[in-house]
């Protein structure tokens, strides 16, 4: 029978075992969760349940650019004494290396991707945990192509950015828009690829409120929707990076980026924190 990627996820959740070993279990045991953990179990891959019922919020992240190409990945565990330890972000910065080297499209092909050593990545995350006592994971991996790549992580290396333009852009104003995403997390790069279900989530939000609105009683639905649609635009200057306004500055991410080259933008952004 076909093992879909959320079966094997939910069966990893519940064991906390390697994805590849969840796979297999599930295909000996046609898809009988239960059947598949008493196979994890009697392999003696099941996590200790001490271990598999924690909360990794704490961890790194680290990034890299190559060439066209920007990585970014945060290995998770649940202590920021772990965190803080030297050995730890060199564990993180082996497993982004192999992510690098081998130019892994997404999380789960890099968890079964090796390492010189012959070992998954899933493997040396295991040899983490197992080293510090603690529940680790990889909490996220992303890449992105573009003609001009930047990278950026926060000091506390807790959040970072990737960002890609459309064609080669001075260091500082990349570096500069890398920070400004990173910070104020916007939602997409502009409105057009802006996630449809948040654009219809937040305009019915602003419909609701302006109806629920006593001052909005007797106006019809066409003068509340225009008045929604001013809202949304609010929205997008909050949330959309190049139109959200450069922090300390009377311009908008966009303007900035033009003001250094005319037809410059950015075409790739992904972001991830810890805290959020």
């Amino acid at each position: 029978m076909e093992i879909k990627a959320a079966d094997v996820m939910k069966l990893r959740k519940m064991t906390g075992a390697g994805m590849m070993d969840c796979k297999k279990a599930l295909q000996e045991a046609e898809g009988d969760y239960e059947r598949a953990k008493d196979i994890i179990r009697e392999k003696g891959k099941l996590v200790v349940s001490k271990r598999a019922d924690r909360t990794a919020t704490e961890g790194v992240v680290v990034s890299k650019v190559v060439g066209q190409k920007a990585y970014l990945l945060c290995l998770a565990c649940e202590t920021d004494f772990v965190a803080q330890n030297a050995e730890y972000s060199a564990s993180a910065e082996a497993m982004l290396e192999v992510a690098v080297k081998n130019d892994v499209a997404d999380l789960a092909a890099l968890l079964a991707t090796k390492n010189d050593e012959g070992r998954t990545v899933e493997d040396m995350v295991t040899e983490k945990s197992g080293q510090t006592g603690e529940k680790i994971e990889l909490a996220y991996y992303g890449r992105i192509e573009a003609p001009y790549c930047n990278a950026y992580v926060h000091f506390n290396k807790k959040l970072g950015t990737i960002l890609g333009f459309n064609k080669e852009v001075p260091e500082e104003v990349a570096h500069t828009v890398a920070m400004q995403a990173t910070a104020m997390a916007p939602i997409s790069i502009d409105v057009a690829d802006c996630p449809a279900d948040v654009v219809a989530h937040e305009k019915a939000i602003a419909l609701e409120q302006m109806k629920q609105d006593p001052k909005n009683a007797n106006k019809p639905d066409a003068i509340l929707e225009k008045i929604a649609e001013g809202k949304m635009r609010k929205f997008f200057e909050e949330n959309t990076l190049l139109n959200q306004p450069l922090v300390g500055e009377k311009k908008t991410v966009g303007e900035y980026i033009k003001e250094h080259v005319k037809d410059a933008t950015v075409v790739a952004y992904k972001r991830f924190s810890l805290n959020n």
